[in-house]
């Protein structure tokens, strides 16, 4: 039996079209659904989501596309589906319900709301039975409505209540706080309570790359624990050994089995901490995940337009991480015999498998070169050049399956994630094409993105798409500050300029500080602040940390006063929950200590390029770089008619340098954090 389209099934979204022939009612978020709420008294089911997520799909198969739990749904309650990329203040909002009553959030979101939109009860993914001290959904289904229906006083009491402690939960602020000098060191000492000393990054399971938190400790010196969590991630299932790229996350201890799914976001931050990471250590192994990263992003995310889209799925062929895994036969079938010989040993693929079901692989380095030569007799040459054949023989074969689904949308917010870390990364490794890409691609992101001064949060198939929020405005301001200090051009400067102002004057709280999610709108019950680091940087501490450069650029004393009123209001939650303000830590940092500032004494930027270049590669979180005339710079004079480069921080200066390794021992020498007192 065919089933009708929905509502659902011409949207922009491409998570909502996924569920646009459910025999599910879906609205999407908007006046007709919220209007029906009303008029017939009738609570909302809302669902989120979005297109990548494995557990999404599955409660979709299991009771969406289900006939008998759809009629019942469509019985009970307005049904809305609302995709998460598209809508993050919502989720930002209803994630808090399930938080609030005890459970992890997480996706498929799934709460229920008053006509007026407050909650009165949620959940993340809900099976079609009885399992794992889960109810089955259709349970939830008649026992939400039953609550409803036969006990409305209470619930509208306690949806109330709800949306208080929401209300208060994102106020983010506490009691202002001048914090102390050592605040990144003693942020530190929380985070290493919570390091994996076997394998490894945070926690047992599942393992997020949590590279904000990794950001706090190199900033205060632990270098070895992030080394350790970078050697795991790039040698384990988490990242792809064929293709390049992360997965989302690991689902076990020893980064071995992924979760399948893609973000474009995971991605460019876990460019910036190998990118630090290479720029303290030199690592090769380092700088070789950069490039199979990059070379990830460029093959795979970039659209013909040079924009970046959003995501690729876990699941094809309706089963989780079916394109990613590998059996002994499949490679045998895709090699010749010695190369496979060598492929299963070094990638670790065994009859047995390490993926649940299927008895196939996730490829990891599960040997080096060495103990794969030693075990076949062979010369550690000899294997290299197998696995680098191999490698290629299987990506070819593994090209030829059917791909996952790939979330073409383009979120401003991620592209600004990216453009920044690609700027970054080629800055530190000295990859200029990679730099004229970010420059590139924020150029076009400006020019299809804004339009009359006004920023869109999305487009997709030459569409634009939503208002923006704090996040997406703050995070191209960041963007166009990493190209400008990548290339010193000032096209990128005056872009930062203007997404700074255009982010204060919609979402800056003049009255008690700090930033707001989203502008004020009558479909959100609440104005959220936007201060806690979640997968990605907040909007609060991209726009703090955009706030303090241009105010260390432009000498501007209104910016810096903007920026450190809101830390002061966030600087005693942060230092006690590291994990959740990881990147607002390190606008804390930057703050407390000011820039480092590299000036740079040259007659034309060209001719500073040697210096600017050991300037970029060098660790130094928190520069300020520029390059004036001598004109521009009388108590700074050229030495022996040579660019010459000054570093200061605070009133302080070193004496002039003209060698780039004499910049780079002098940027060094200002790496060393603050200790703890």
């Amino acid at each position: 039996m065919s089933v009708v389209p929905n509502r659902l099934a011409d949207a922009l979204s491409p998570y909502l079209r996924q569920h646009g022939h459910n025999p599910v009612d879906w609205y999407p978020w908007g006046e007709e659904a919220l209007s029906r709420a009303q008029d017939e008294d009738r609570p909302i089911l809302l669902s989120i989501g979005y297109s990548a997520c494995h557990w999404c799909h599955v409660m979709e198969r299991e009771s969406f596309d289900d006939p008998t739990t759809a009629a019942q749904m469509n019985a009970q309650f307005v049904c809305i589906k609302v995709d998460r990329e598209e809508r993050p203040d919502l989720d930002q909002i209803y994630q808090l319900v399930v938080q609030l009553m005890g459970r992890g959030g997480g996706w498929p979101l799934t709460v229920f709301l008053t006509p007026s939109l407050e909650p009165f009860f949620g959940g993340t993914y809900f099976p079609p039975a009885p399992r794992h001290g889960m109810p089955d959904f259709r349970t939830v289904l008649d026992a939400a409505r039953d609550a409803f229906d036969a006990r409305r006083a209470d619930v509208d009491r306690s949806a109330a209540e709800i949306t208080r402690a929401i209300a208060e939960a994102t106020s983010a602020r506490t009691d202002p706080l001048d914090p102390p000098a050592d605040s990144v060191a003693r942020a530190a000492a929380h985070l290493l309570e919570r390091i994996d000393p076997r394998h490894g990054g945070f926690g047992d399971r599942p393992k997020f790359p949590n590279t904000l938190a990794l950001d706090v400790l190199l900033r205060a010196g632990h270098v070895a624990e992030v080394e350790a969590a970078l050697e795991g991630m790039r040698a384990g299932g988490m990242h792809d050994q064929l293709g390049g790229g992360f997965h989302r996350y690991s689902t076990d201890a020893r980064w071995l089995v992924p979760h399948f799914e893609k973000m474009l976001y995971d991605n460019a931050l876990l460019l910036r901490v190998y990118a630090d990471a290479w720029r303290i250590t030199g690592d090769p192994r380092w700088a070789r995940t950069l490039e199979t990263t990059v070379g990830y992003l460029l093959r795979e995310m970039r659209d013909e337009r040079g924009l970046f889209r959003s995501s690729q799925d876990a699941d094809s062929e309706g089963e989780e991480g079916r394109f990613f895994v590998w059996t002994p036969t499949q490679i045998e079938a895709a090699l010749d015999p010695d190369d496979a010989r060598v492929a299963c040993l070094f990638f670790g693929v065994t009859e047995e498998g390490n993926f649940e079901r299927t008895g196939s692989t996730v490829p990891h380095l599960a040997a080096d070169v060495a103990a794969v030569a030693e075990a076949l007799d062979a010369t550690p040459e000899a294997v290299a050049d197998s696995i680098e054949r191999a490698r290629r023989g299987l990506f070819a074969a593994r090209e030829q399956r059917e791909r996952p689904f790939r979330d073409d949308k383009v979120v401003a917010s991620w592209n600004g994630l990216v453009i920044g870390a690609l700027a970054d990364a080629g800055a530190a490794l000295g990859r200029a094409d990679w730099v004229e890409i970010a420059s590139d691609t924020l150029e076009t992101v400006h020019r299809i993105l804004v339009e009359d001064g006004e920023l869109a949060r999305l487009e997709l198939d030459g569409t634009r798409r939503g208002e923006a929020f704090l996040e997406d405005w703050a995070h191209l301001a960041c963007a166009a500050l990493d190209v400008h200090r990548a290339t010193l051009a000032p096209a990128p400067l005056a872009l930062a300029r203007e997404y700074v102002e255009g982010a204060l004057a919609r979402f800056h709280d003049e009255a008690d500080g700090g930033f707001f999610f989203a502008t004020a709108a009558a479909d959100r019950i609440v104005r959220a602040k936007d201060a806690f680091d979640g997968a990605t940087p907040s909007g609060t501490s991209a726009l703090t940390r955009a706030l303090l450069e241009l105010a260390a650029i432009d000498h501007d004393e209104r910016l810096e006063g903007i920026a450190e009123r809101a830390l002061r209001n966030l600087a005693g939650m942060a230092i006690a929950r590291p994990m959740g303000f990881g990147h607002l830590l390190g606008a804390i940092d930057r703050w407390l200590r000011g820039p480092l500032e590299i000036e740079i004494v040259a007659p034309t930027v060209a001719e500073a390029g040697r210096l600017a270049d050991a300037a970029r590669r060098a660790y130094a979180p928190d520069r300020v770089l520029r390059v004036l005339p001598p004109e521009a710079s009388p108590d700074r004079p050229m030495v022996d008619g040579r660019p010459t480069a000054y570093v200061c921080r605070g009133r302080t200066c070193s004496p002039p340098v003209v060698e780039p390794e004499a910049l780079a021992r002098l940027l060094a020498q200002n790496r060393q954090p603050t200790p703890p007192a």
